[in-house]
């Protein structure tokens, strides 16, 4: 038996004005200070006071949100009691929403949810899910990516409880991006809709929104990291990161997860920078070893008029562009092109590969890394060479 779930998905110009057709009486929205800043909150609290909901903000999620955030999160939810649960912004926001809807409904701690026990959250309240960014696509997943600060280490949680009621997506939520942020969470789209293809959890339901999101990002990113005001890329590549979080989402993630949650909770690099940083590497080890994961390489590539011929060619091709992409949109291509020390790196790599080691991407293909195997990726990725074995 297998499960697709997907939210209820509104859309394109003034999608916020559906927040006019729910009832309800209290919504706590969950974002960050920037979020703030910029209005797009009240924007959302406008809407649901035309249908006399009232809504508090909580704006205090930081990137890769923390144990101790969402703690003081669900707390105040727990005060408030709302029927409904906003995460507003990037995957951070929407993140600390999903789980601290869980804490606030089950009364349990964040390091206590788990995906296995079923805890009956839309009884208290029900969750919405509005991205400001293109890429985390946590609006369209039932995933929760928390950070353990004292431990430092990555938590990835997956249970169809945290998938979203409802998932807004205006384009007016991402017009004001900043080009790094743009192409960070990009890659991180890309990623997903790549990585939740190959995954042996994929499925007839996944491909399809896998291949489109990776054509869309293809043709899109660049024009979106390029001109922020172009709505139309602005428009394609939020579809898109919804898109590739619905084929992850059912799909699983993968090896360059794996790696870039690693990397990111030793070294604190953005998620989607990091896995974008591992993607390339990642996939060149698995296509490397994989007949099956090399085929399927050359589907996406042929897909998006990459390349024409055997499975060979075209999988180094779409390898290819994969890399170029990257390097367009400000993205480093190697650790080394990064600010951390290569002593620092290799001191870490133990530690990096023990976590890589321990997420369950790492066993989502039909090439499983030994220990050994990994070790070598993480030093192929600082140097920047290829990762051909």
């Amino acid at each position: 038996m297998q499960i697709f779930g997907v939210p209820l998905t509104v859309f394109n110009d003034d999608a916020l004005q559906y927040l006019n057709s729910i009832t309800g009486k209290r919504a706590y929205i969950v974002t960050d200070k920037n979020i703030t800043g910029l209005g797009l909150a009240d924007l959302v609290s406008a809407e649901l006071k035309c249908v006399g909901i009232e809504s508090r903000i909580f704006d205090e999620v930081e990137p890769d949100p923390s144990i101790q955030t969402v703690e003081k999160c669900a707390k105040l939810a727990a005060d408030f009691k709302p029927d409904w649960v906003v995460g507003l912004g990037g995957g951070s926001s929407m993140d600390a929403a999903k789980s601290a809807l869980v804490c606030y409904a089950a009364g349990v701690k964040p390091l206590d949810i788990s995906p296995s026990d079923f805890y009956n959250v839309r009884a208290t309240a029900r969750l919405i899910c509005i991205p400001t960014t293109s890429g985390t696509g946590s609006e369209a997943t039932p995933m929760i990516v928390l950070t353990d600060t004292e431990g430092e280490r990555k938590i990835a949680l997956l249970s169809f409880e945290f998938l979203p009621d409802l998932a807004i997506l205006d384009p007016r939520m991402v017009m004001s991006m900043p080009p790094q942020i743009t192409g960070d969470t990009g890659m991180d789209a890309l990623c997903h809709a790549i990585e939740g293809y190959i995954t042996t959890w994929r499925s007839k339901f996944t491909n399809g929104p896998g291949l489109s999101a990776v054509r869309l990002i293809f043709e899109s990113l660049k024009k979106a990291y390029d001109n922020g005001q172009d709505a139309e890329a602005r428009k394609d590549m939020m579809y898109a990161a919804h898109m590739a979080g619905t084929c992850i989402g059912n799909g699983m993630a993968g090896l360059g997860h794996s790696m870039g949650h690693a990397i990111g909770g030793l070294f604190h690099m953005p998620h989607g920078r990091a896995v974008g940083l591992y993607l390339h590497y990642s996939m060149e080890y698995l296509a490397h070893g994989s007949k099956e994961i090399r085929a399927r390489y050359a589907e996406m590539a042929r897909f998006c008029s990459l390349a024409q011929g055997d499975d060979r060619k075209c999988a180094d091709a779409l390898i290819s562009a994969v890399r170029k992409l990257a390097g367009s949109v400000g993205q480093p291509l190697a650790v080394k092109d990064t600010n951390i020390k290569r002593e620092d790196y290799m001191k870490a790599l133990p530690g990096l590969v023990e976590r890589a080691v321990n997420e369950a991407s790492t066993i989502a293909f039909d090439r499983v890394p030994e220990t050994a195997d990994l070790e070598k990726m993480f030093v192929c990725a600082y140097d920047g060479t290829p990762c051909q074995f």
